[in-house]
């Protein structure tokens, strides 16, 4: 599992439709610092249906950002 304290603005050479995924969230704290989790389970064809297949921990610098990008992206406030 990667923690991620910042994120880097990215244009897509192309964009591909995907399919639908499972994910769970977990707001968690450790050593005082708190930390907002996502973890994907993969799609419904996969061998192993319900096993994590991937997790990412977003500090609240990267949170930040996420949230920020988010609201320019799909507000564009």
């Amino acid at each position: 599992m990667a923690t991620i304290r910042s994120l880097d603005l990215k244009v897509p050479e192309r964009s591909l439709k995907q399919g639908d995924a499972k994910c769970s969230i977990i707001l968690g704290d450790i050593d005082g610092e708190k930390f907002l989790q996502l973890d994907s389970y993969g799609s419904s064809g996969r061998q192993f249906v319900g096993k994590r297949s991937q997790s990412m921990r977003l500090t609240k610098s990267a949170f930040d950002q996420l949230v920020r990008l988010g609201q320019s992206h799909f507000y564009g406030s």
